[in-house]
Parts: C-alpha cells; structure tokens; sequence
C-alpha cells in the first residue's frame, strides 16, 4: 500500500465518521498559519483520544505536548462542565497558538496551558500533590518519554489510562541498534513498562495521512 491509499481511507473515515468542525478546522488553520510543525493527530486518531477520554469517564485529563491545542480540544470535549485539562508545552509560541484555540473553542474554563519543560512542570505537579488524572496523553519529546511515563504513574490511580503517541517511528523501534534518541527513548519506555507491575499495557501500529507509526495504551493497575 501507499501514502496516498492511507491518505485516501483517513479522508473516507474522517468525513463519514469525524466531519467538519468549526473549532477544530480553525485551530488546525491557526496552527498552520503561525508556521506550527504539521505533527497535530489526524481528525480521526483526535476522536480516538475523545472516546477513550468518554470510555473513561474522565474528570481529569493530563497531556504532556500542547502544539497548536489541537488534541487539547479534542480531549477537553470530553470533560464535564466541571472537569480539568492541563496540556504542558515548552515554547511560547505554541503556547500562545494554543491557548488561542482553545479559547476559540470556548474550553478556556476547563482547559489550561502551562507554559514550560515538561519534565519540570510534571515535577512541580507532583510536589503539589494534585488531584490524581483519570488520563494522560503523552506526545512530546520522545527522548523524554520514560521521564515523563514515570512522572504519569505519580499522578494517576488504578485505572486511569496513560496513552503515548508516535511510538512505532516507521517501524524503527524494532531496531535494538538505532542510535536515533527518538528511538533510543522509545525503546527505553517499552523497557519500563515491561519491568513495571503497575500497569498493562499493549501497543498498536498505525497507518494514515500521519505515515507509520503507532501509540501506546497502558492501565494503570495499582
């Protein structure tokens, strides 16, 4: 098969099953008009996250890498009125990007950016002893990735759900020789969880309009 057989059976999914939405179209435009990497999930793995998020029942949502908001909007859909979203990003620029969709899309009441390193804002999340996440989405830095796993078992409970993107990487995390921190980090992760008792988790390999890759899905189990 080829990109543009990927390209076309996302299209046929998105449209029958996602559609257009004002606040999502706006948010992907002001990403791309503010010159934002084209890394944002596609229409139809956002409203993965979205039913995961509804599936769990969630009141607290945890994500780690905010871009444009893009996902931010997607998972913040699925909180009650009372809920709480906290997305971390590092630079300012996509901060402000966010925080403008978000806004856009009227979840400025549920949803926050914390602007910031992730590693350090997991951190301080952890000294405050905050009120556990029902769900984390981790999609940043890869090399980073067991830091930011660990800190997510701090912040969670038996049965939130930890979910990490772009963990396949075109099918070169099978590669025990790679030099690519990406990688190396992927690798890292999947070591981690393997040796650790709290959680089940699986991995699932992905095609689409965002190439070859794949996420991880772990429940925390105590």
């Amino acid at each position: 098969m080829t990109q543009s057989t990927w390209d076309a059976v996302d299209a046929y999914f998105s449209e029958q099953l996602v559609g257009h939405d004002p606040a999502l179209d706006a948010a992907a435009a002001a990403a791309d008009a503010a010159g934002l990497p084209k890394i944002a999930v596609a229409p139809n793995q956002g409203k993965l996250l979205h039913l995961l998020a509804l599936t769990q029942g969630a009141r607290r949502i945890l994500e780690v890498g905010t871009l444009g908001g893009y996902s931010a909007i997607w998972l913040a859909r699925a909180l009650p009125a009372d809920g709480t979203l906290i997305t971390l990003e590092i630079d300012p620029k996509h901060a402000e990007v966010a925080r403008g969709n978000i806004a856009r899309a009227g979840l400025e009441k549920v949803a926050e950016v914390r602007l910031g390193r992730a590693a350090d804002s997991l951190a301080a999340l952890v000294e405050q002893g905050v009120e556990p996440f029902d769900l984390v989405f981790i999609d940043a830095d890869k090399p980073s990735n067991p830091e930011y796993f660990r800190r997510a078992l701090q912040l969670t409970r038996p049965g939130s759900l930890i979910i990490v993107d772009n963990v396949v990487r075109s099918g070169a995390v099978a590669d025990a020789d790679s030099t690519d921190p990406a990688v190396v980090g992927t690798r890292a992760l999947h070591d981690l969880i393997a040796a650790e008792p709290r959680v089940t988790a699986t991995s699932v390999q992905t095609v689409g309009s965002k190439g070859y890759d794949g996420f991880t899905l772990a429940r925390v189990q105590g």
